[in-house]
């Protein structure tokens, strides 16, 4: 994700080339401005034809595609911010059952403080790669030998984290160091954990429908392609500077919505899901009191797209 400060506006478009998304606009603006200064000279020098077209023809098409694009934004839009929410409700569920846990387990229960860190910790970082391109165990924390031999054997490796802090949550409830009633609402959010990483999977796994996507790209190419003729006659050479104009007002918004649609990658406009990772663990080493292990989170911008 691109960091900048909403209130210097001025700064923020003077460094618009930091997106990547607004580069490759303007490489396609830049192309489709080409090839209507070619196809305007055959038109004009070379063929010396007389096009007419209506321009009602191009306000009721250009209203079409603005209503479709509108569709196709928020839609997109909703994605991100529902990711956005889900993470937020992670930070908070994870604060929330590592303050329980604090207050349940003695000062001397160093290891099952451990424990519970180190899982709840492990499991933002973990579900935050299992959403990209699968998790990176040399990422998580204080794994020995034999834990990554048998993290390398699971296809899902959120679910078996979380199914050791079931296990270890049944175990103290077994050997009474917590009772059945303080165990129920650590499960309860161990339960909302589930439904956090499931919810995630469903945005990941349930991109917009094909055709939708391909109908918005083919509309806005035969808009551009046509539009040409119909602003020959009555604006000449400026036909080109107009059509690099409306294009680059259309493909920005598709492309913008194409990019926010999948919020969990590297992008520059994807969710600083690295960074929400990091506040849970220092967050959770912090409240059960292992402050060895709580860094000080990069602010730099750690977020890029990926060629």
């Amino acid at each position: 994700m691109v960091i900048y400060d909403n209130k210097e506006w001025i700064e923020t478009i003077v460094n618009f080339y930091r997106s990547y998304i607004i580069r490759q606009i303007f490489r396609s603006t830049l192309l489709v401005g080409l090839i209507t200064a070619v196809l305007s000279f055959i038109v004009m020098e070379v063929l010396q034809l007389q096009i007419k077209f209506h321009s009602n023809v191009f306000s009721l098409l250009g209203i079409v595609l603005s209503i479709l694009l509108v569709f196709r934004t928020n839609t997109a839009y909703d994605r991100w911010w529902e990711g956005r929410k889900l993470w937020g409700g992670l930070v908070n569920n994870s604060r929330n059952m590592a303050l329980m846990v604090h207050s349940l387990l003695e000062g001397q229960a160093t290891e099952d403080r451990n424990f519970y860190a180190k899982h709840i910790a492990n499991f933002a970082i973990a579900m935050k790669e299992h959403l990209r391109k699968g998790v990176k165990l040399e990422e998580l924390h204080h794994l020995d030998p034999v834990e990554q031999k048998i993290y390398q054997s699971r296809q899902h490796i959120p679910n078996h984290i979380i199914s050791q802090l079931y296990e270890r949550t049944q175990q103290l409830q077994k050997n009474g160091t917590i009772s059945g009633y303080d165990a129920i609402p650590l499960k309860t959010h161990l339960q909302a954990f589930t439904d956090i990483l499931g919810a995630c999977e469903r945005i990941k796994k349930t991109p917009i429908p094909f055709s939708y996507s391909i109908y918005i790209k083919t509309f806005i190419m035969l808009y551009t392609v046509i539009l040409p003729f119909g602003l020959l006659e009555e604006f000449g050479y400026y036909t080109i500077l107009l059509v690099m104009f409306i294009f680059y007002a259309f493909i920005g918004v598709e492309l913008m919505a194409e990019e926010i649609e999948d919020p969990f990658g590297l992008d520059c406009n994807d969710l600083p899901t690295g960074n929400i990772a990091t506040t849970i663990k220092n967050n959770t080493y912090e409240i059960l009191c292992l402050y060895a292990e709580v860094e000080k989170e990069d602010e730099k911008e750690l977020y890029e797209k990926v060629f």
